[in-house]
């Protein structure tokens, strides 16, 4: 099959949604090399984040869409995905060029969430009313929906009336880096080369106020924990709420905020971690759940939204909002070496539905479908 993609964010970013089409790729061109692979970036990539793996083609703006690269990925990519004679096209976030349904290219969207839907306060009023569009328009083209979670799936049936059966979900992994074995030598490296102390908990994620991360550090004062908490994520604005709160607590020595963290050295700081907390209100799916799984840490997540899918019967939940049950749930692990070894075996019993094998046949069953 010649199978094309919406490959912007794969070129461009950094976060969740540019590691789950960094994924796909990965896990397609691994598993069913046979095929062709068109990756339509709208422009030159400042930052090396992907390599072009075997049957895979990067292809890029013509003549003035060079100059506008963000109408070439609206429309103007398609007569390059019908040259291609692409079988299938499929948008990685949410989002399908317009008029390809007035093509024979069959089509598939994923869904990540809709969050924008529920916390309409956390976005700029204008582009979520364009959002909103786009995702009503792949919702009322695509040929098949991909779901990253069931709370996605009901999300899009109940806001955007989308038929049930339109919609498969396929549970998204994490980088295989997170399964391999960490040697002591590499612990020990890592661990000196960030300053980590001997114990700490672990919040890995953009440091923004849907990621709650003002709880956690409530809960440290509430629970009187001692122990320093490692904070790993890119600053925003809610990064100086965060300071000025811990300021008031007067935590300044027991809070470490990590920027820049390459992922080839996420494994061995989840490793280290006592436990990491991800109190999180809503997510699609959480990527940082999964991965804290696979490397043997336990798991203090919130109740609702994905959560549960994601950490399943190993982790433990609370309310996101409540520090004094944060505080009581943090205490009780890490007072608790049996509870903890028990999270441990279940995280990475619980993580073998997420492996790259599983993912990949749910991928392509849903382009073969199509056929």
């Amino acid at each position: 099959m010649n199978l094309s993609f919406d490959a912007k964010r794969i070129f461009h970013n950094n976060r969740g949604l540019g590691n789950y089409s960094r994924d796909v790729i990965r896990l397609l061109t691994t598993f069913y090399p046979e095929n062709n692979f068109y990756l339509f970036n709208p422009e030159k990539a400042k930052n090396t984040l992907f390599t072009l793996p075997p049957n895979t083609k990067e292809i890029t703006p013509p003549n003035l869409y060079k100059v506008f690269p963000n109408l070439w990925r609206k429309v103007g990519c398609l007569s390059q995905i019908k040259k291609l004679n692409t079988d299938i096209y499929h948008g990685l976030s949410q989002e399908l060029p317009g008029g390809i349904h007035k093509t024979n290219i069959k089509t598939v969207v994923t869904l990540h969430d809709a969050i924008f839907i529920r916390f309409p306060e956390l976005y700029d009023s204008f582009y979520r009313k364009i959002f909103i569009k786009k995702n009503e328009y792949s919702c009322k083209v695509s040929d098949k929906i991909i779901a990253i979670s069931e709370q996605t799936k009901q999300d899009f049936i109940e806001f955007f009336n989308v038929e049930p059966e339109k919609i498969q979900v396929v549970y998204q992994g994490c980088n295989n880096i997170f399964r391999e074995e960490i040697s002591d030598e590499t612990l020990n490296s890592v661990r000196e080369k960030y300053a980590l102390p001997s114990q700490f908990l672990l919040n890995v994620g953009a440091i923004e106020k849907r990621k709650n991360l003002e709880t956690v550090i409530r809960a440290l004062s509430a629970g009187k924990i001692e122990i320093p908490l490692v904070v790993i994520g890119n600053k925003g604005k809610y990064y100086f709420e965060i300071k000025s709160i811990i300021e008031k607590l007067n935590l300044q020595n027991q809070v470490i905020f990590l920027h820049g963290v390459p992922t080839a050295d996420l494994p061995a700081i989840y490793k280290m971690a006592q436990l990491f907390i991800y109190p999180s209100r809503f997510e699609g799916f959480g990527i940082p759940i999964l991965e804290a799984l696979c490397t043997g840490t336990p798991v203090l997540t919130s109740y609702g939204s994905c959560f549960e899918e994601t950490g399943g019967d190993a982790a433990m939940y609370v309310n996101y909002h409540n520090e004094e049950e944060m505080a009581v749930a943090m205490n009780k692990i890490l007072s608790s070496p049996n509870l903890q070894e028990e999270m441990r075996e279940k995280g990475l019993i619980h993580a073998e539905k997420f492996t790259d094998d599983k993912i990949a046949a749910n991928l392509m069953s849903v382009y073969t479908n199509l056929r």
